[in-house]
C-alpha cells in the first residue's frame, strides 16, 4: 500500500468512538465479535484513574486500527493461561485483548503504533509485560507473525479458544463459517525500555 498523503492520528478510545471501534472489530475478527455491552466492559477494564489502555487509529476521520488492552487485575487467569511460565506475576501483566486494522490501511505500521502507544500506557500503570492469545488461523497467520515480529514469545497453544464464544455469545467465526474451533497461541511480550521509546 502507497503511504497516505495525510498522518495517521493515535488517541486513546472515548464512548464516542464505540460505534466505530464496533464496526471495524466485526469487519475484521466476525460478527458479534464485539457489542455495546461487551465494549463497554472492555473499555472500563483498560482504563485506570486518567490512564487509558484502549488506543485507536484514525486516518483523516476514519477508524482504521484499534488495541484494546485491559489492566492488571480485570482480566482472568483461566484455564487457558500459564502462569508458572510467565516471566512476571499477574499483577505486573496487562492482557492484550483485541487488535484490528483496516484491510486497506495493512502495510502502513499501524499495528505496531498501536501496541507501542498501548504499552507506553501499561508501563505507567507499572506493567512489566503483556500477554495475548493470538488468533492462529488468521489470513497467512499474519496475527502470530505481526506478534512475533514485535517481541512476543510463544507459551503454548490453546484448542477451541473461542468455542464457547461462539457457542454461548453468538461470535460467527469467519474462518469456521459460525462456531468457531480456532486455536489461540499464548503469547507473552516482556517490555523493554526501547519499546515505546518512539511514542
Amino acid at each position: 500500500m502507497t503511504e497516505p498523503k495525510e498522518k495517521v492520528l493515535y488517541r486513546p478510545m472515548t464512548a464516542a468512538d464505540h460505534a466505530a471501534v464496533i464496526r471495524l472489530a466485526n469487519e475484521v475478527h466476525g460478527d458479534n465479535y464485539l457489542n455495546e455491552e461487551s465494549l463497554a466492559d472492555y473499555a472500563a477494564k483498560g482504563t485506570v484513574g486518567d490512564v487509558n489502555l484502549n488506543w485507536l487509529a484514525w486516518l483523516g476521520d476514519e477508524l482504521i486500527g484499534i488495541r484494546l488492552t485491559f489492566a492488571p487485575g480485570t482480566w482472568p487467569v483461566d484455564d487457558q493461561c500459564t502462569p508458572e511460565a510467565w516471566p512476571v506475576a499477574s499483577d505486573y501483566i496487562c492482557y492484550f485483548k483485541c487488535a484490528a486494522v483496516a484491510e486497506q490501511a495493512r502495510g502502513l505500521g499501524v499495528g505496531r503504533g498501536l501496541l507501542e502507544h498501548s504499552i507506553a500506557a501499561a508501563k505507567q500503570l507499572g506493567c512489566q509485560a503483556g500477554l495475548a492469545h493470538i488468533w492462529r488461523q488468521s489470513p497467512n497467520n499474519s496475527a502470530f507473525s505481526y506478534f512475533s515480529k514485535c517481541g512476543g514469545e510463544l507459551i503454548r497453544e490453546h484448542k477451541k479458544r473461542w468455542y464457547q464464544l461462539s457457542v454461548e455469545e453468538g461470535y460467527h467465526c469467519p474462518v469456521c463459517d459460525g462456531v468457531c474451533y480456532c486455536t489461540a497461541a499464548e503469547m507473552i511480550l516482556p517490555f523493554k525500555q526501547t519499546t515505546a521509546a518512539a511514542v
